[in-house]
């Protein structure tokens, strides 16, 4: 599949200070993680690593709606195969944490261009259908084929992966591991959104007939944004299982996919550091909020939903009016 040939519009010395400025960001990110958990105790430094996990599925999320422009509602789904493929891997049969992580980014990115396939034939709500389908499908299947996933009681004992023979079987040592593989990840998002395939997808968002007469094969790179989506899910659930080191059903099922989407939404679709974003406010956020007691959900909620309505663009929107705002005042005052 060759690259597209899609017109950029902006001029190419503000595009290179764009992109400089987001892999500073995400680099100076990684160091700041990295020594973030130090003096926080052992819960904290699991909240932080939470957060970096929820964020590389929903890193997935983003590129199939916010870049591709493609509803989907299967993304715990895929971080549930993710999470199972690992864990039945290294607990069952032996097999090393690298290993089962590659298995399980190949299963579901397969699994992604199998499911992929009806949109190219429906749009909008239909996909939503199809991809909640799914998504009950797996959750169905990992609650009751007891014999492969342990149905309700789950997969226990997970162990967490060596690195260069030192043991991460620590918080901390595990978080900074963690910290390691979600730079690798972001790093080649950053790579693929800002390439000719990102502005391909970016193209079928915006307007798919546009794209289609611009030469962008629209059924391929429908697919390879499932796909590729699919696959960052598969690698979040590769972490998320030695993370806690146990799984059951419960965390995969429809309810944490349209919370996936949420995050996506209120961090911002179709920014990079939108997941981020939204993975804080939905993992770290609630957290910061426990202190409300059984209040802490219905506030969580109406500040998601102000949220919203002051920018639905979410949080990174928010932030990109601002600063356009005051650089708008800066040229005037020049």
């Amino acid at each position: 599949m060759s690259a597209p040939a899609v017109q950029n519009s902006a001029p190419p010395r503000r595009v290179t200070g764009r992109i400089d400025a987001a892999l500073i960001g995400l680099l100076l990110g990684a160091v700041i993680l990295w020594f973030a958990p130090v003096g926080m105790g052992r819960y904290g430094t699991y909240v932080l690593s939470l957060w970096l996990v929820m964020s590389i599925g929903v890193m997935g999320l983003n590129l199939t709606l916010g870049y591709a422009g493609q509803t989907s509602l299967a993304q715990a789904a895929f971080m549930g195969l993710g999470a199972y493929t690992t864990a039945i891997l290294t607990t069952k049969y032996g097999v090393s944490w690298y290993a089962a992580f590659a298995l399980s980014g190949l299963l579901t990115f397969t699994v992604g261009l199998l499911l992929g396939f009806p949109a190219l034939r429906v749009r909008h709500h239909y996909l939503a259908f199809v991809t909640l389908a799914f998504s009950t499908l797996i959750w169905l299947v990992l609650r009751n084929e007891q014999w492969l996933t342990g149905g309700v009681f789950g997969i226990s004992n997970i162990n967490r992966p060596d690195f260069l023979g030192i043991k991460l079987f620590g918080a901390l040592e595990f978080h900074r591991f963690v910290v390691v593989v979600t730079l690798i990840l972001s790093l080649g998002l950053w790579w693929l959104v800002r390439s000719p395939w990102g502005r391909a997808f970016t193209a079928l968002r915006e307007n798919p007939v546009r794209a289609a007469s611009l030469g962008i094969d629209t059924r391929a790179y429908t697919l390879l944004a499932f796909a590729i989506g699919s696959a960052y899910g598969g690698f979040a659930g590769s972490l998320y299982a030695p993370l806690v080191e146990f799984i059951d059903p419960s965390p995969f099922s429809l309810s944490q996919s349209l919370f996936l989407l949420l995050m996506v939404v209120a961090g911002g679709a179709g920014y990079l550091f939108g997941p981020f974003v939204g993975a804080l406010l939905g993992v770290v956020l609630p957290e910061w909020l426990r202190f409300a007691g059984s209040l802490y959900l219905i506030i969580f909620a109406t500040i998601v939903l102000a949220l919203l309505v002051i920018c639905p663009q979410g949080v990174s929107g928010l932030i990109e009016r601002g600063w356009n705002a005051i650089r708008r005042k800066a040229g005037g005052a020049r």
